[in-house]
C-alpha cells in the first residue's frame, strides 16, 4: 500500500514539473547518472520497451579532449505505441522514438527528463489518440520515479 501511494505521490510531482516553455519534464535523481540511467533501462526493459542505445556524451568530450559533466541519452520505444501515435500524426515519427536525458547539472543534481506527451500533442496537432498519450504519460511518469527514487 505504501509503495503504491509513493508511487501516486511521485507521479503527481512528476507531471507537476512538466516546463510547457519548453515541452520538456524534468525529475531530480536520488542517485548519480549512471545508477539512474541504469535503473531506467532495467525498468524499460522490465516493461518490454525496446532499449536502442544509450549515448554517454561525457564520454564522447573526453575523446576530443573536452569536459562535460555526466551527460546520458537513453533511446528507447515500442512500435505498439509508436505506430498508432505516427499513423494519428505521422510527422512525430520526427520525436520517435522517446528520448530520456539524465545529466548532472552545475550543482552536482543529477536530472531524468524527457518530452512532455501533451508538447509533443500540440507540437504535431495530434487528434484521435487521447488514450494512447494518456498511456504513454502514465507510463513514462512511472519509468521515470522508478528510475529517480531510492
Amino acid at each position: 500500500m505504501f509503495k503504491k501511494i509513493l508511487l501516486a505521490s511521485v507521479m503527481i510531482f512528476t507531471i507537476a514539473t512538466a516546463n510547457a516553455s519548453d515541452g520538456l519534464i524534468r525529475i531530480k535523481s536520488n542517485h548519480n547518472v549512471e545508477t539512474t540511467t541504469e535503473k531506467f533501462v532495467n525498468i524499460l526493459n522490465d516493461k518490454k520497451m525496446t532499449v536502442f542505445t544509450i549515448i554517454k556524451h561525457h564520454e564522447g568530450a573526453m575523446k576530443v579532449d573536452q569536459k562535460l559533466r555526466p551527460t546520458n541519452v537513453v533511446i528507447f520505444g515500442n512500435p505498439k505505441i509508436g505506430t498508432p501515435l505516427m499513423n494519428c500524426a505521422q510527422n512525430i515519427a520526427i520525436d520517435l522514438p522517446q528520448k530520456a536525458l539524465i545529466a548532472e547539472d552545475e550543482k552536482g543534481d543529477v536530472w531524468l527528463s524527457y518530452n512532455d506527451p501533451a508538447y509533443l500533442v500540440k507540437r504535431h496537432d495530434i487528434k484521435g489518440c487521447d488514450k494512447i498519450i494518456a498511456k504513454v504519460t502514465g507510463a513514462l511518469a512511472k519509468f521515470a520515479a522508478v528510475a529517480t527514487v531510492k
